[in-house]
């Protein structure tokens, strides 16, 4: 059995710049706005959702399989993932395009100029699943991420065809995609990852009650922030996971990816719905606390003594086995 991660690929590109773009601008000028500035520093950070939860996966000790469309600039990116035990032999290589990049300079005010390249997601598109699983092994899970529109409804259909048990997690698409094209991502799906602002957002673009999406999924698993995590399945009560405990919040961005890996990885491992959701928050503490989403850390010793701080003994006795050597 695998694991197919399909979602963006991308990198940021993230500047600073010791003063303020209002300082810089003309108001009743802009429409002949010409301006540059100075940055500081340059961070080039990973990213992208696909290879954030692979990521978080390979962690774990799992060898989750990357779906997704990159450029030939993908070369560097590709050897830390597979370095890190992610499969990338699938990630389609564009001929023309860049990988997609996100640049963004912020300034002292928090103000941001950013752009988004797309680039080589968008074909994503392209890319059939089963020739994927003729070679890696029926999938267990397919996780559809934020990625091209026309990918991720793609993967989806082709789940539904083949019978592939699929994992909806729209996220940023939430925003720019139709009812039509939710619904879409959404029906029929094993389990429906968003935050609780998304779960919203989910309801009010399809036009189903909150009763109406669970009854379309297995599983509905919303992230609360710092209250932790709420599991609903239909006919059963509402599983509330409260957060990790002693966290040192840094960054957030990333979180919600590496508590999907560590959900999935959990239910991989056979654990339970409580479990997994525990691991999840768990491994989200490490991203928090970590500026970058691919930069953090842990010994199999740590992170069950991270579990056991949070969630008892018992918890930490189920997760220890499975966690890798280190």
């Amino acid at each position: 059995m695998s694991l197919l991660i399909a979602g963006s690929i991308a990198t940021d590109h993230l500047m600073t710049f010791q003063g303020k773009f209002a300082d810089s601008l003309v108001v009743d000028q802009l429409d002949k706005l010409s301006v540059s500035f100075l940055v500081e520093d340059l961070e080039i950070r990973r990213g992208g959702v696909g290879p954030n939860i692979a990521f978080g996966l390979a962690r774990l000790g799992l060898r989750p399989v990357l779906v997704g469309a990159a450029g030939e600039d993908f070369g560097d990116y590709r050897s830390w993932l597979e370095r890190h035990g992610v499969d990338c032999d699938h990630v389609r290589i564009s001929e023309s395009k860049h990988t997609a990049r996100f640049v963004c300079t912020t300034d002292e005010t928090m103000a941001q100029f950013a752009s988004f390249y797309p680039g080589a997601m968008a074909e994503a598109r392209l890319i059939e699943l089963a020739p994927i699983a003729a070679r890696v092994g029926e999938p267990e899970h397919v996780l559809v991420g934020p990625d091209d529109p026309d990918g991720m409804r793609r993967h989806t259909a082709e789940c539904r065809q083949r019978g592939y048990p699929f994992i909806a997690d729209p996220g940023q698409q939430l925003a720019f995609g139709d009812g039509e094209l939710i619904r879409d991502l959404v029906d029929g799906a094993a389990i429906l990852f968003s935050n609780e602002y998304e779960s919203h957002l989910i309801e009010q673009k399809t036009g189903w009650s909150a009763e109406e999406v669970l009854d379309r999924v297995g599983t509905q698993v919303t992230t609360l922030g710092a209250a932790g995590v709420r599991v609903r399945r239909a006919g059963e009560p509402d599983l509330v996971v409260a957060a990790a405990r002693d966290v040192a919040a840094v960054e957030p961005t990333g979180v919600g990816d590496a508590f999907r890996a560590g959900y999935l990885g959990a239910l991989s491992w056979g654990l339970g719905l409580e479990r997994a959701a525990q691991v999840g928050c768990v491994l989200a503490a490490y991203v928090v606390e970590t500026v970058g989403t691919q930069e953090y850390t842990f010994t199999s010793d740590g992170f069950a003594g991270r579990v056991e701080a949070s969630y008892g003994a018992e918890a930490a006795a189920e997760v220890r086995p499975h966690l890798p050597v280190s």
